[in-house]
C-alpha cells in the first residue's frame, strides 16, 4: 500500500499559511558517520514508501549526494557511500563536485538534477529507475549555473527546465530562467522567468525550490529569495503560480514570504539564516515541503494546497 506523506496538523492559533513539523529537524548533520552536514536534498515517492537524494558535505569539506529511502518521509537510511554516476557513452566522466540536488519523475524514470562541477558549477543530469545505477547525461548548460529543476512533464513536446544564471563564487545576484529541450541533451528557447527585487525579502536574488507542482489554476512553484542584511544574505521562501501553456509567464507570486529563518536550526549553522526549500509532495489539498536549515540539517514544513493558491491569486 501506499505510504501517506508526512502531515502535520496547523497548530492551534496559527494562521501561517506554512508551518514548522515540531520534531524538525527531520535529520541532522552527524545522520551518516563521514557528514558534517546534511541539506538541500530532494525527495520523491518510490514503491510502497520514498526515496531521496541527499547533500551531505563530507568532512573533507567535500560535497557529494547520497541516496536514501524511507518509509515515512520521515525516518531516513542514508547510504554512507555517494552516488558514483555511470557516464552515458559519449559523456565526458568529468566531476569535481555536487550540490543542492532535485529529483523528478517523468518518462517512467527518476531523473536526477544538480549543481555539478565542471570548471564552474553548472546543471548536471542523470537518470535512475532503482536509486542505485544512475546514467549520467551531459550538462545541461555551460558554467555558471544552479538551481535546475526539472518539470516534471513535457510542455509543448519539450523537456522544460528552470534554472538560475550565476557565477563562481557566492552569488551576489539571479533570476529564475526557463529553457526547453527535445531530448535533455541540447537546451534553448532560453526566457526569463522571473527577475529578483519584487518585494525586499528577495531583492538580491531568486532561484527555483521543489519540482513544480501541476494544478488547475496553473504550476505552483516555491522558490528561495534572498535580501542582503547588515549581516549578510537571508533566504526565505515563497511561491509563484506559473502559466501551464506557457511557465515562462508568472501569473502571480506571493508578496510576503511564506517562510523566514526564525528557530534555532534555522538561524544556526553553517550558513546562517537560510531556509531553501527543495522537495515537496503532495496528498489530496496537503502539501509536505522539505526545505535545508542553516545549510546543515533538513527542516519539514506544511500547507494545504486550496489555501496557499487561493492567497496567491488574491494577491496577484
Amino acid at each position: 500500500m501506499k505510504a501517506k506523506i508526512p502531515w502535520q496538523n496547523r497548530p492551534e492559533n496559527c494562521s501561517d499559511l506554512i508551518w514548522r513539523y515540531d520534531e524538525n529537524p527531520i535529520i541532522d548533520r552527524y545522520q551518516i558517520p563521514t557528514s558534517t552536514s546534511i541539506f538541500n536534498s530532494a525527495v520523491v515517492r518510490f514503491q510502497d514508501g520514498f526515496a531521496g537524494v541527499f547533500r551531505c558535505d563530507n568532512k573533507r569539506r567535500e560535497m557529494r549526494i547520497y541516496t536514501g529511502f524511507s518509509e515515512d518521509g520521515i525516518n531516513w537510511k542514508i547510504d554512507h557511500d555517494p552516488i558514483r554516476f555511470k557516464p552515458k557513452p559519449g559523456v565526458p566522466n568529468h566531476f569535481e563536485y555536487a550540490y543542492d540536488p532535485r529529483v523528478t519523475y517523468i518518462d517512467g524514470k527518476y531523473h536526477v538534477t544538480w549543481c555539478n562541477g565542471n570548471h564552474g558549477p553548472t546543471i548536471g543530469l542523470a537518470v535512475t529507475k532503482d536509486f542505485k545505477t544512475f546514467e549520467q547525461l551531459e550538462n545541461a548548460f555551460l558554467p555558471h549555473n544552479r538551481n535546475g529543476v526539472l518539470f516534471p512533464e513535457k510542455i509543448a513536446g519539450n523537456y522544460t527546465l528552470l534554472s538560475r544564471p550565476s557565477d563562481k563564487g557566492h552569488t551576489p545576484f539571479g533570476d529564475i530562467w526557463l529553457s526547453s529541450s527535445p531530448d535533455l541533451t541540447f537546451w534553448g528557447k532560453h526566457r526569463l522567468v522571473m527577475k529578483a527585487g519584487k518585494t525586499p525579502w528577495q531583492s538580491t536574488k531568486i532561484g527555483a525550490g521543489p519540482v513544480p507542482i501541476k494544478t488547475e489554476k496553473g504550476w505552483l512553484l516555491f522558490y528561495h529569495g534572498v535580501l542582503t542584511s547588515c549581516n549578510g544574505f537571508v533566504y526565505h521562501m515563497g511561491a509563484m503560480l506559473l502559466d501551464l501553456e506557457n511557465p515562462s509567464k508568472v501569473l502571480a507570486y506571493s508578496p510576503e514570504y511564506l517562510l523566514a529563518p526564525h528557530t534555532d536550526y534555522e538561524r544556526t549553522g553553517d550558513v546562517p539564516n537560510v531556509v531553501f526549500p527543495t522537495a515537496a509532495l503532495v496528498e489530496d489539498n496537503k502539501i509536505a515541503i522539505y526545505y535545508g536549515a542553516a545549510d546543515t540539517c533538513i527542516g519539514l514544513c506544511f500547507g494545504y494546497l486550496d489555501e496557499i493558491l487561493e492567497y496567491l491569486l488574491n494577491e496577484k
